[in-house]
């Protein structure tokens, strides 16, 4: 019930996914006066989901601890809680990002050695692709957290994009040793003198994002955040003045027709849709943040990214490679405090 959009986009998202995923099952969680007649469109999910009836939601403007206080029957809480139980493999919202951080934090836990989650996705580069961590779940960040995050990052990285040794990147105002924030700095040196064994890169400026520098960007939510929208609004600039610009004139019109495809080709690589489905990292549990303004393409492309982890098993890769990377409380309170 979550989303601008929703549930129409949800319903619909969910058909575009049972398309490319023959095999998913769906339990909607949310009204079912709303949910049914959008179903009943649907033929693509005859016969492989089910409503869960409940008239409490959630909504955008719902603090995260009055959300979890009162939200208890909400669609969102019910939809962790049957992960949690095991019914359900995955969760995927478009809903309150605080709100359901806070619901699958409390519900799921974090796994051993994280001390907060947090929320990660890709990002198109010149190089292929990056993931960046954090985009929103935690506005303020201390050394330690920076450091757990760069550890899931590369985790994340390697066991889903399928890179062998991830690079790692703190974003900064800067890459001299110098500048940026306490937190930050500190976080630096953590890493430059930990025995972790990842390839730590140092910083980067926001411009190293794209050009893809390294392959785990490590920030804080709020920054994170502001790059990720920021991103997206730059796409959908570029679309708007490619298109303005082929119907300036009779003979740009005819350029489109010959560049035709190579503008398509061009519009999918830009394409916001493409990259939905930002992952909670560190919860003992899969859950998926869709883009609150998405449409159904884009929420059935954050199912698809929800379906493959299940699939392959990132959690319990996540337990394994994040027991052998992360450093021991010692360790980073020695390195800390040098």
């Amino acid at each position: 019930m979550g989303g601008d959009h929703a549930p129409d986009i949800v319903v619909r998202g969910a058909a575009v996914a049972r398309e490319r995923l023959p095999s998913a099952y769906f339990l909607f969680y949310g009204d079912e006066t709303r949910l049914r007649p959008l179903i009943a469109e649907e033929p693509l999910l005859a016969g492989c989901c089910e409503i869960r009836h409940t008239d409490q939601a959630i909504s955008n403007d719902d603090k995260p601890s009055v959300a979890l206080r009162n939200g208890k029957q909400s669609s969102m809480r019910l939809a962790i809680d049957a992960v949690k139980s095991g019914e359900a493999a995955c969760a995927v919202s478009a809903g309150n990002t605080g709100a359901l951080m806070a619901m699958a934090m409390f519900g799921l836990r974090t796994l051993p050695g994280i001390d907060r989650p947090a929320i990660s996705s890709f990002f198109p580069t010149l190089r292929g692709e990056s993931c960046m961590l954090d985009l929103g779940a935690n506005v303020d960040c201390n050394a330690d957290n920076l450091v757990q995050f760069a550890v899931m990052g590369e985790v994340f990285a390697r066991t889903v994009l399928g890179i062998a040794k991830p690079t790692i990147g703190l974003l900064n105002i800067g890459v001299e040793d110098m500048k940026g924030r306490d937190d930050v700095k500190a976080a630096a040196n953590i890493l430059r003198e930990s025995t972790l064994p990842i390839e730590f890169k140092g910083f980067i400026e926001g411009d190293d994002i794209t050009k893809g520098a390294v392959d785990v960007v490590v920030t804080d939510g709020f920054t994170g955040n502001v790059a990720l929208k920021t991103a997206e609004g730059t796409s959908k600039l570029i679309s708007t003045f490619m298109r303005e610009a082929f119907q300036s004139s009779f003979l740009a019109k005819i350029g489109y027709l010959f560049a035709g495809s190579a503008i398509k080709k061009l519009r999918l690589r830009l394409d916001p849709r493409r990259y939905n489905g930002a992952v909670f990292l560190g919860l003992n549990g899969i859950v998926v943040k869709s883009h609150g303004g998405t449409d159904a393409i884009g929420f059935a492309n954050a199912i698809g990214v929800a379906a493959d982890m299940s699939v392959h098993g990132f959690i319990d890769k996540m337990k394994a490679d994040f027991e052998s990377l992360q450093a021991s409380p010692a360790e980073l309170g020695e390195v800390a405090s040098k």
